[in-house]
């Protein structure tokens, strides 16, 4: 879980390991590294400045092994050669500084280690990497925990295969092609990759913006790219590894008590407060009422109600809040925090789906007048909406739209007023709490079918970018037109996810886009966040059974000619309830293919 050994094979002569800690996917650079024996070093390397917070940085300490006393080793220093910060210069003519006889410690922002071995043909040497957010000395302990001296290389390859055979097996697959299966499980595979664990085998973890370590008995999970995995991912991880979903829930819950708010997209303890939204709110909220309610939802709703309550100027969480509640949108102007420019429709509809499930909790809880008030809030979309333009639209500060507005503006990822990474069109179906709503306001059910497969047939959808990733299911909102889901679903996944090279459409936003895949490969697909329901679509397989621990689910696609879906050999709609879901043992669908 902390630790990695890495084997190398030589051939005769001189075999050289390096670790390079100049180099890594980060924006900041520096490290320190000491040696602590022949074969063993500790270090620390600075890490961060994820996306568009220069401030989010945090320590990754390690401690690495070789398995056996190189004949030479050292510290090196890469020096670029000086001929003025702007000038143009070439690898070949930098300097790399060798410290062959130095062997305490260094600081640099280009620095390695280098050991030199006098290697035999097809000679092995193995080395171990221990990590850790808390300090040198828990990387240390995490590598000797993790692998004492007489584990092997093998037994280390066995076990991980294991582990990650039976939770890939948690779902199997039946009938397709092998290139549809090795997308599936390489995708699930993608799904459980993040968020992960961060507290160290001693318990250990750096608390959420904080100086404070902290310790825990469970696990303290971290990498939380909410704005991303809150539509579907958590649903998959509820769904389907509900136990660590759990520890997730808990995770964030527990942050919130560190420092005073859930998580937007938190990164090692830091919040790096990238995109926008309140994402934590649905995905929370989601999980309680698909029954895994065993975490503190006390400290969890105060820490809902206070984002969604609190002025904007004190409120990292929502920094527009005053005119979002006030009038129930944002204008334009309002807020630009960071250098991806003013987003303010994007802000409010990713605001109007949390404030959509917290609705429901309040009146859960027996506040009707904030339900009441937050539901008021979730239909503040329909300020955005323009006749003319026939999309959302910026609005300004006066009341009026944006003019001149081009709707497509945007959809290259040019900057666009009001829509961050993306065009009207990948925003202006972005209502799913709200769809009939929006069915209305756009002229009716066939202007609603119309206007969203216009998207599709004039390539204004992106697979790629989170608001509209759902907009294919949107159609079998509608009696009649299920068939447009069925075929656009089957469409993006021949198109966009494939065993090549190329065969993700972007980037993964760990794991959001292998879960689109996994659920609509399955046959369903949460698209509305923070509601316990699922849409459903033709599977890819002949059959998938989910384990779901007490019994399983088996989903089935019959090539028999008709055009019905089963649950439990009775008749079922396109749109079912996760505790229908649940309570079943067999989805059939029969299919005319």
């Amino acid at each position: 879980t902390r630790t990695g050994r890495i084997r190398f094979t030589f051939p005769e002569g001189k075999g050289n390991i390096l670790l390079n800690l100049g180099e890594g996917l980060t924006n900041e650079s520096g490290a320190t590294v000491r040696r602590v024996s022949d074969t063993e070093v500790v270090g620390c390397k600075l890490m961060g400045t994820f996306c568009y917070n220069p401030q989010a940085v945090f320590p990754l300490y390690f401690a690495m092994r070789v398995d056996r006393k190189p004949a030479k080793q050292g510290f090196w220093k890469f020096q670029r050669p000086k001929k003025g910060v702007e000038a143009e210069w070439d690898v070949d003519d930098a300097k790399y500084k060798l410290y062959p006889d130095f062997g305490k410690t260094i600081s640099g922002d280009d620095i390695g280690v280098w050991y030199t071995y006098d290697t035999k043909p097809g000679e092995i040497i193995e080395v171990s990497v221990g990590v850790s957010f808390v300090s040198e000395e828990n990387a240390m302990l995490n590598l000797n925990t993790e692998q004492p001296r007489d584990i092997t290389f093998d037994k280390i390859y066995a076990d991980a295969r294991k582990r990650w055979n039976d939770d890939l097996s948690r779902i199997i697959v039946d009938g397709g092609t092998d290139d549809q299966k090795t997308v599936f499980y390489t995708a699930l595979y993608h799904t459980l990759l993040h968020p992960n664990i961060l507290q160290d085998v001693d318990g250990r973890y750096p608390a959420m913006e904080s100086n404070a370590v902290m310790s825990t008995d469970g696990n303290r999970y971290t990498v939380f790219s909410l704005w991303d995995t809150y539509r579907n991912l958590h649903q998959l991880m509820t769904l389907v590894y509900p136990e660590r979903q759990l520890d997730m829930v808990r995770s964030m819950v527990d942050m919130s008590k560190e420092w005073g708010w859930l998580p937007k997209w938190e990164l090692f303890g830091r919040e790096t407060f990238t995109m926008e939204g309140d994402p934590a709110i649905p995905v929370i909220i989601d999980t309680w009422r698909k029954g895994l309610t065993d975490f503190d939802m006390d400290a969890a709703y105060a820490a809902m109600k206070k984002s969604a309550t609190t002025q904007g100027k004190d409120n990292p969480m929502r920094p527009d809040n005053d005119p979002y509640i006030e009038k129930g949108y944002i204008p334009l102007g309002y807020f630009a925090g960071d250098n991806s420019g003013d987003n303010s429709v994007s802000h409010a509809l990713e605001y109007y789906v949390a404030d959509n499930a917290l609705a429901w909790l309040a009146e859960e809880r027996g506040e009707k007048d904030f339900a009441k008030e937050l539901r008021k809030r979730a239909a503040g979309w329909r300020n955005y909406y323009s006749k003319e333009s026939g999309t959302l639209r910026p609005i300004n500060a006066d009341g009026s739209f944006l003019t001149p507005f081009d709707p497509r503006q945007g959809e290259n990822f040019e900057p666009v007023p009001g829509f961050h990474e993306g065009s009207a069109w990948n925003y202006t179906f972005y209502v799913p709490h709200d769809i009939d709503g929006l069915s209305k306001v756009m002229g009716g059910k066939r202007q609603f079918v119309d206007k969203l497969q216009k998207v599709f047939d004039e390539g204004l959808y992106d697979p790629a970018n989170e608001p509209d990733i759902a907009y294919p299911y949107l159609f079998s909102r509608f009696k009649g037109e299920e068939w447009r889901t069925s075929k656009l679903v089957g469409e993006l996944l021949a198109k966009h996810f494939t065993t090549k090279p190329d065969g993700l459409p972007g980037n993964d936003d760990t794991g959001t886009m292998s879960a689109w895949a996994v659920f609509s490969m399955m046959g369903l697909y949460p698209d509305v966040p923070g509601v316990p329901e699922y849409t459903l679509t033709t599977p890819v397989f002949d059959k998938v059974t989910i384990n779901l621990g007490d019994h399983p689910l088996e989903i089935s696609k019959v090539s028999d000619g008709k055009n019905s879906i089963m649950l439990d050999g009775k008749p079922a709609r396109h749109r079912i309830t996760h505790s229908e879901l649940m309570q079943s043992g067999r989805l059939q669908f029969h299919v005319n293919e």
